[in-house]
């Protein structure tokens, strides 16, 4: 049995080499990517500018293999859209493409299922099943590009399924051939990566001279809070993360969000704003305070508008700079750790 290669697995540098391994002309690659990044066309059969011969040749070679849209779900309160995606192997993902006036951005997994458990997200409640490709985290974007009316992404945010940091090498080479002119050529500020604290990678990525924009998952101020609802803090401690982050920002001079889900009883009094402002005192950085997005595992409640409010106030008055996010497509459970494998892994 042959062993094609995914187009989408490979950078534009790599298409080149194995081109002139098989001794396929080397400038037929760009061509290639041109078809698939600037014109969505993923058939060899369809790209009309290569000979008979040379499509013939390449579908022997290599594939252009994307997943299978298993469910597809539009929001009532605006016009997201999830996609639920069966890969090759049969494990489910799910990506949401959320587009707004002014710039049209698609939410990715990085991996089938996570490891992470954190107790309000949705994403590691079915548990660990692998690592996506780099192939199968683009082909994400292709997709939901797909879905747009301007056929044209502006923003990627790795806060899908899974947990970025923890498939770094798949991660780093999908960041840069969305980010290449051969690619998406996505620029790197418009691509955000969401960690929950992987301190090691963290130290990893502030090396690779990408000007990527980084959200860190705190929703704690302290060891006791951020421990209860986010089991990666035994391993990574939020005195060893603010102290990664802050060399982070000292090596890169870029700000760093602080994701803050916001949970009624649990982390958002304003005793906890107080002592939030009191951790990032002095820090290159803003904090995103996100309202809980219910999920059946988490039986709590977000807490009502006035005290997001008196939070966010309560903030601002030490000179933090903080945002809102109320999550599109709650409906659809596509809000904010709400995606999950849901059927696990069709057999």
């Amino acid at each position: 049995m042959t062993f094609l290669v995914n187009i989408l697995d490979l950078t534009p540098e790599e298409l080149k080499k194995k081109f002139t391994e098989l001794d396929f002309e080397p400038y037929r690659a760009d061509q290639i990517l041109q078809w698939v990044y600037e014109k969505g066309v993923y058939d060899f059969e369809r790209m009309t500018n290569l000979s008979v011969d040379l499509r013939k040749r390449l579908k022997g070679a290599f594939s252009l293999a994307m997943p299978e849209i298993v469910e597809s779900e539009k929001s009532d309160g605006n016009d997201s859209k999830k996609l639920l995606l069966k890969l090759k192997d049969g494990n489910l993902v799910e990506c949401v493409y959320i587009p707004m006036e002014t710039r049209h951005t698609v939410c990715v997994s990085s991996q089938a299922g996570c490891k992470f458990h954190c107790a309000f997200c949705a994403s590691g409640q079915n548990g660990f099943f692998r690592n996506l490709t780099s192939g199968e985290i683009i082909s994400q974007v292709l997709m939901a590009r797909d879905l747009s009316a301007s056929k044209k992404i502006t923003n990627i945010v790795f806060m899908g399924i899974g947990e970025p940091l923890d498939n770094y090498t798949q991660l780093m080479k999908a960041i840069r051939i969305l980010n290449s002119k051969n690619g998406l050529g996505i620029g790197a500020r418009k691509i955000t990566i969401s960690t929950c604290g992987i301190i090691p990678k963290i130290k990893v990525l502030s090396g690779e001279g990408l000007q990527i924009e980084l959200s860190v998952s705190l929703h704690g101020p302290n060891e006791i809070v951020r421990g209860s609802l986010m089991p990666v803090n035994s391993a990574y401690s939020v005195k060893y993360l603010i102290e990664a982050c802050k060399q982070y920002i000292k090596k890169t001079k870029r700000v760093i969000t602080f994701e803050y889900i916001l949970i009624k009883g649990v982390n958002a009094s304003e005793k906890e704003a107080r002592d939030l402002s009191r951790l990032l005192k002095g820090m290159l950085c803003k904090v995103n305070l996100i309202p809980y997005n219910p999920i059946e595992e988490f039986a709590h409640d977000a807490p009502s508008y006035d005290e997001i409010v008196r939070f966010q106030k309560a903030l601002q008055s030490k000179g933090i700079k903080t945002t809102v996010r109320f999550s599109k497509g709650q409906d659809i459970q596509a809000a904010c750790g709400q995606l999950r494998a849901i059927h696990g892994t069709i057999l």
